[in-house]
């Protein structure tokens, strides 16, 4: 009935653009769609096709958990290795938010717990600081205190509980993917070719099987359920009701993302810019504008209270530009008039008053805030792209990392392996079109006009394209721009690639466009297309990597790193509890999780002076002297200093990029090995540290004393006094 009154009402008239695929969704794509039962259709039909499909995304979520869990499982024999073992497999920043879990559950009681976390003085010597304030580790609150409430002590170990409760988020992770598919497409077919994308492009999608604690880990499922929830409030037959049901909605996972992850504001600037631009081509309505707006800033505020009036995120980046967005478009009532040279003119005076006010706010509150933290990733930014110098050293410890350099090509090649790449370009070619056709017919309709003209524009901008499908369009976009560039990002992108990919083969546009070429469209054979292809690539997938799934999961390893282990015993066993070291980020996070020691720095890099006291510790690396070094680390109350060969002799990188040529750059210094040096760089006085130290020559042994030392790594104690000491070590002097 709807559609034939829609028809009566535009007869003698043309079409608006895209009319064709409108009426093809409205029988195809909505019969299906997950929220159809919330319109009250309570039919059979309708009741067991959304039951099935809801549980096929909890059987593929499921399916993926089990998956990761093995895989972690098989690569380290997790449950068979001893406790020191298991704690080391936390490698780098894992090992230090795994290590507040532990410390909470170590506390006589939860409030002493907080207490501590709140006043902790030893994850940096000589300092206190508020961890709930610097770090994003209310998950391990969190669990820690669920772990004490419910009853699974005895049968369930911490650790078990921790790595379980990721895995399960990638369920959700899953589920929240398939959602999107199925409302974009009409079909949980799409869904259920989401999931399937997610697990067998695992390598690209994920990380988790090896960086379990990883902040992304546990943020990265909340934004792919915000991005279900932004898709579903998009769509334009909600009730008031349902509306405010996903705002809510979009509020508590926008909140859990920002909570758990401290690049939360990058992130959401992102997101921001896809909503200003759907609102500057009239995709949305001002009050879908402002709410998803005002659901980012609500986000970001109550993690704000919640880390202690965090100045990170009153100076961040996206709510300068959310608050200068607001402003100005209040402010220009005008904007969306005229013709559409008119319009882009405006449009480009508008984006450029955005911009000047949003960097103006930012750069105010950063003053007012004495705000220092965030600006080695704004150095990054300014290295990558040549806007700046390349010799900062906190610049080019990311630069010089591959997960921070462009999107290698071999990743496509993966993707278009498994038969995700090549309808994802087909889609987004396809979308990226209508989309381009829809804003410019959006631009260029006229100012006046009367009430049917009005309302028969907004009907035909609304067939030509979906703000949700428009959203998403965007999204996928805008990540991909953002993984191309870093390819740390990437799993950003190629999550939501994979429901993007997805809508493409199960949706209606793909095959409309294709059938009308070939003259041979109808609903009846739109309808069995839409069914049978997802089907024959899912029986193709299944055919084509099944076996090698099997395979993978029948490879059994197991943890080895005896070197790591003795270091880890040694320290337990042998050094005050008091102890602090000095050392490689990676390794001290490691050794705070293990033993317990005080740490001198670690690899929370949020933090402008541990960035400053890290580059003096790693000066053990440079061609300093001995006296120097010394200086530093008493500075910092070091009382051991741990040398790790691998960094002393890195090989890894190539040169200009190993640290101990970024240390012999920032002090100006030239570099070991062939190779040209900047004609400023002159050669160091003295020998490099790390490798003259164990010569043990009378200008070493007079400050530091060698107390461990196997294949890996060569452990000193940092003398109090040059002078001769009354009192004598009661520590072994070297071992093995």
């Amino acid at each position: 009935m709807t559609a034939l009154r829609q028809r009566k009402g535009s007869r003698g008239k043309e079409p608006p653009l895209g009319a064709e695929f409108q009426s093809q969704q409205s029988n195809c794509c909505t019969n299906h769609h997950p929220e159809k039962i919330l319109h009250g259709d309570w039919s059979w039909g309708a009741i067991i096709w959304t039951s099935v499909g809801w549980s096929v995304s909890v059987g593929l979520g499921l399916l993926c958990c089990i998956y990761m869990a093995t895989l972690h499982e098989n690569d380290l024999w997790f449950s068979n290795i001893k406790e020191v073992e298991r704690e080391i497999s936390f490698r780098t920043e894992c090992g230090l938010y795994y290590s507040y879990f532990k410390q909470m559950l170590q506390a006589p009681s939860i409030q002493e717990g907080l207490s501590d976390l709140i006043h902790d003085n030893l994850t940096e010597s000589k300092r206190t600081i508020n961890l709930l304030q610097r770090m994003n580790i209310y998950q391990e609150v969190f669990l820690s205190i669920l772990y004490r409430l419910l009853p699974i002590q005895s049968y369930l170990e911490p650790v078990y509980f921790y790595i379980y409760t990721v895995f399960s988020l990638q369920a959700v992770y899953v589920i929240a993917l398939y959602l999107t598919a199925w409302l974009l497409s009409g079909s949980w077919l799409a869904g259920t070719l989401t999931g399937v994308w997610y697990i067998l492009n695992r390598v690209d999608t994920t990380r988790v099987e090896f960086t379990i604690s990883l902040r992304e880990n546990w943020s990265l499922p909340f934004l792919a359920l915000q991005v279900t929830a932004i898709t579903c409030y998009l769509r334009p037959q909600l009730t008031t009701l349902q509306q405010k049901v996903m705002v809510w909605l979009m509020y508590v996972t926008t909140f859990c993302f920002c909570l758990t992850w401290q690049f939360n504001q990058f992130i959401l600037l992102v997101q921001a810019l896809v909503i200003y631009t759907l609102d500057c081509v009239d995709f949305l309505t001002t009050t879908q504008v402002t709410t998803l707006y005002l659901v980012q800033v609500s986000g970001l505020l109550s993690v704000w209270l919640l880390q202690f009036c965090n100045s990170m995120i009153l100076g961040s980046l996206v709510l300068s530009f959310i608050v200068a967005a607001l402003f100005i478009r209040h402010f220009q009532s005008g904007l969306k008039t005229g013709s559409l040279l008119v319009r882009l003119g405006k449009l480009l005076l508008h984006s450029a008053a955005v911009l000047l006010l949003t960097f103006t706010i930012n750069y105010l509150a950063k003053k007012a805030l004495q705000l220092r933290s965030d600006e080695h990733i704004f150095k990054f930014i300014k290295s990558k792209f040549a806007l700046g110098p390349t010799r900062d050293f906190d610049a080019s410890l990311y630069l010089c990392e591959e997960a921070f350099g462009v999107l290698p090509l071999d990743t496509l090649e993966r993707l278009a392996g498994t038969l995700l790449l090549y309808p994802y370009i087909l889609t987004l070619l396809l979308l990226s079109g209508l989309l381009a056709g829809a804003a410019l017919q959006n631009m260029s309709r006229p100012k006046g006009g009367s009430a049917e003209e009005k309302k028969g524009v907004v009907e035909g901008r609304l067939v030509a394209f979906r703000p949700d499908v428009a959203y998403n369009l965007l999204h996928t976009l805008f990540y991909g721009l953002l993984a191309f560039s870093t390819m740390r990002m990437k799993y950003i992108w190629t999550g939501h690639m994979c429901a993007v990919a997805a809508y493409g083969v199960c949706g209606t546009e793909l095959w409309t466009l294709l059938l009308n070429t070939l003259r041979c469209n109808s609903k009846v054979l739109l309808r069995l297309v839409r069914y049978a292809v997802p089907l024959a690539m899912i029986g193709c997938l299944y055919y084509k990597f099944w076996p090698k799934l099997m395979e993978e999961l029948s490879e059994l390893r197991e943890f080895y790193d005896p070197d790591t282990v003795e270091l880890m015993t040694w320290i337990s066993t042998k050094t005050p509890k008091q102890a602090v070291f000095a050392g490689s980020m990676q390794l001290l996070a490691g050794i705070k999780l293990c033993t317990g020691r005080v740490l001198t720095n670690h690899p929370h890099y949020e933090d402008k002076d541990l960035r400053e006291r890290t580059r003096q510790v790693y000066q053990v690396y440079a061609r300093r002297s001995p006296e120097e070094v010394h200086a530093i680390l008493r500075a910092v109350g070091a009382d051991y200093v741990v040398l790790e060969n691998s960094i002393c002799y890195e090989r890894r990188h190539r040169r200009g990029c190993r640290l101990r040529d970024l240390l012999d750059l920032a002090n100006g210094h030239i570099m070991d090995g062939p190779g040209e040096n900047d004609p400023d760089l002159v050669p160091s006085p003295h020998p490099r540290f790390c490798e003259t130290i164990k010569t043990d020559t009378a200008a070493y042994t007079s400050l530091f004393t060698r107390t461990f030392q196997n294949k890996t790594f060569h452990v000193y104690r940092v003398k109090k006094k040059r002078k001769k000491s009354a009192k004598s070590s009661s520590e072994p002097s070297a071992t093995q």
